[in-house]
This record gives C-alpha cells, sequence and structure tokens, in this order.
C-alpha cells in the first residue's frame, strides 16, 4: 500500500510504500494482553510489615488453676493482655481484635510481573501499528480527523529537525489537526476521589508523533498539549493504543516507517 510523504508545510513531497506491519490484522485481545504486561511491569510491589499487630505482651494460659488462666472465666480463649486497669484481658492479635493483625494483608513479596511470549508481543505492536492506519478505529477513539489529509499520516524526515514549539504547532494545522490540537487542548476536572489524589485534571490523549532519530523535535513538543513522542525502535503497544483501544492518531516520519519493519526487543 501506498501513501503520500508531507512537508512541513503540508505539501505532498512523495510517496512511500507501506510494509506488513500496517496491514496486519488488527487483533484487540492481543493488545489487551500485551498492554496489560506492560502495565503489571510498571507496578510497585507492596505490602503490610510481617509483624504488624503482633507487637504485644498478649497471651494465651490455657492450664487450669494457674495464675491469669482463660479457663472458667466465661470469656473467649484467645491472646489476651495481663496488665491492670483499662489493658486488663484486653483481646489482641487475632484478625477480630483492636489493634490486631490482619486476616490476610498484602504480601511484599508478591509477583505481579506477567509474563507474554515474544510473538504474542510482535504480533499485537503490528496489530497497534495496523490500527493507526484505520480511519475507523481512529475516529472511534474521539480523534477529530475531519480535516486531516490522509490516514496513515506520513511526514519527511525534516520535520525532525524542527527546534521549536511554535513550528510544531504549524507543521500540525498544515496537515489538518486544528480540531484536534483544540479537543486536547480541553481540560476535564475528575469526578470523584482522585481530585484529591493528584489527578485532580484529566488530559486527553492526541496525536502521537513516531521519529527514528531526534533532532530537537522531542524538546520542541514538550508544550504541544496532548501530543507524545516515541522512537520508532522503542515503540509500545501501551503508547500505540492507550487503554487498550488501538486506533492512535499517529503521525509517522518517513525514517519511522521504515524503521519500525524491524521490531527490536524481547
Amino acid at each position: 500500500m501506498k501513501v503520500p510523504v508531507y512537508g512541513t508545510k503540508g505539501e505532498v513531497k512523495g510517496e512511500i510504500n507501506l510494509g506488513k506491519a500496517f496491514s496486519s490484522p488488527v487483533r484487540t485481545d492481543m493488545i489487551k494482553r500485551a498492554v496489560l504486561v506492560e502495565k503489571s511491569r510498571a507496578r510497585q510491589p507492596y505490602g503490610a510489615d510481617p509483624l504488624a499487630g503482633q507487637r504485644t505482651s498478649a497471651k494465651y494460659i490455657g492450664r487450669r488453676g494457674k495464675r491469669n488462666s482463660m479457663m472458667n472465666r466465661e470469656i473467649a480463649r484467645m491472646k489476651r493482655i495481663f496488665a491492670t486497669g483499662m489493658l486488663r484481658f484486653r483481646a489482641r492479635t487475632i484478625p477480630g481484635a483492636v489493634k490486631g493483625r490482619k486476616a490476610h494483608p498484602p504480601k511484599a513479596e508478591k509477583n505481579w510481573k506477567k509474563k507474554i511470549n515474544k510473538k504474542e508481543r510482535l504480533q499485537a505492536l503490528f496489530s497497534a501499528i495496523s490500527g493507526t492506519g484505520d480511519k475507523g478505529l481512529v475516529s472511534a477513539r474521539g480523534h477529530r480527523i475531519e480535516g486531516v489529509k490522509h490516514i496513515p499520516l506520513v511526514i519527511d524526515d525534516k520535520f525532525q529537525s524542527l527546534k521549536k514549539t511554535k513550528e510544531i504547532e504549524d507543521t500540525l494545522l498544515a496537515l489538518g489537526l486544528e480540531k484536534e490540537l483544540e479537543r486536547c487542548g480541553e481540560k476535564k476536572t475528575r469526578a470523584g476521589r482522585g481530585k484529591t489524589r493528584g489527578r485532580r485534571i484529566i488530559k486527553r490523549k492526541g496525536p502521537l508523533i513516531v521519529i527514528s532519530d531526534d533532532k530537537g523535535i522531542v524538546r520542541a513538543a514538550e508544550n504541544v498539549p496532548g501530543v507524545e513522542i516515541s522512537d520508532a525502535k522503542r515503540l509500545s503497544v501501551g503508547i500505540l493504543a492507550p487503554g487498550t483501544v488501538p486506533g492512535r492518531l499517529t503521525i509517522w516520519t518517513k525514517s519511522a516507517v521504515e524503521a519500525v519493519e524491524k521490531p527490536t526487543g524481547g
């Protein structure tokens, strides 16, 4: 499949032939599995202190006739504190007691990482790449592509050399992404408890720019709302299909298209 290659001013500069990565079937099940594996590897293990709730002098005495014995007292036989005053015979240690241990606390040694076969990961990556070239999937994700010149969108390598945010914005406008940038500029306050936990504002996922060589574009595009940049050799399924949903609006440089035909990683 041949697609046009655009310049930084929006003009057609030539054509490029897309390989098998862009013609693979879109397997949403494989994409979902690969994204969940990526998220599991970024998860930080957590757990409770193994001695939490057990640092106490409470003990159980079951022998009859012995001092502080639990027998013949008409109380539940569990570990209790032998002291005077308010703490006398207060239960501790057991999960049902005040300041007792948890019945099934989270374990710090639990391994949260999931596994995926190399061929399955590559199949998911090809599916995600192919999804960026499907106009129906891109539109279904919510991207505003009414004025976009072509899907998939391929641009000349000169785009990688832009070093000013204004130049990046002008190029995106020339490619017909005006409504998409307006959508990414919108902010929404999160509903619920997340407002007090450092994620008050919801920002939209905008265009993804895939490059093969950073000549200043990464720093220049930092302040464009919603825009992300990734190296073609370090592409992940999660960045191509955020939230396990394929069809992200992606701008490919000409050299990046050639690089994705030889994916690396395991």
